[in-house]
């Protein structure tokens, strides 16, 4: 797989609780920065203080052997319910406003990563997928990949599996969060 193509991964996790409620902490930007390996805080941007079409907000992330960074990410998805209980969806694009890795960028064409929860109801509770989609901006992996491009399909498996285990603990927390009614 090519970083070009677009890859990506999904992870999903059955919750014990209605819709509404696991709804509400999906749409809690500071939430994941609580579970995630990755993301350390986020705060919104430009007087938001919510989830809207265009919202944006910023992360600051960290890995190990890498200097800390700094995201900028664009709400491009909020679709609510037409019923209570209704299939429901949070996406957004992540950019490299800094432009650590290239020029800076600031619209969601030329993110980074594209994130996205979906939720739907099943047998009484929630089927609650993330999933991600990198590129088709530069991220951390496009140095390498232009340095050393025989190691492109490698490091994509990699950064996938990494990703993957940040968001099966985004996941879990959400879970157990819902499923305890805190």
């Amino acid at each position: 797989m090519r970083y070009a193509d677009g890859p990506g991964t999904v992870c999903e996790i059955f919750v014990q609780a209605p819709v509404e409620r696991v709804w509400e902490l999906v749409t809690d930007i500071d939430l994941p920065a609580r579970l995630s390996p990755e993301l350390q805080r986020v705060a919104w941007l430009d007087g938001a203080d919510g989830p809207a079409p265009g919202a944006r907000f910023e992360g600051h992330n960290r890995r190990t052997g890498m200097p800390d960074w700094r995201t900028v990410s664009e709400v491009i998805e909020l679709t609510g319910p037409a019923s209570p209980a209704g299939p429901r969806a949070f996406a957004w694009a992540v950019m490299d406003a800094d432009g650590r890795y290239g020029e800076p960028v600031s619209d969601a064409v030329g993110a980074l990563a594209r994130w996205r929860f979906d939720l739907s109801p099943e047998d009484g509770g929630t089927r609650l997928r993330q999933s991600v989609v990198i590129g088709p901006g530069r991220s951390a992996m496009s140095p390498i990949i232009d340095a050393k491009p025989e190691v492109e399909e490698k490091l994509i498996d990699f950064r996938l599996g990494e990703l993957r285990t940040g968001m099966t603990a985004i996941l879990e927390g959400v879970k157990s969060l819902a499923e305890q009614g805190d």
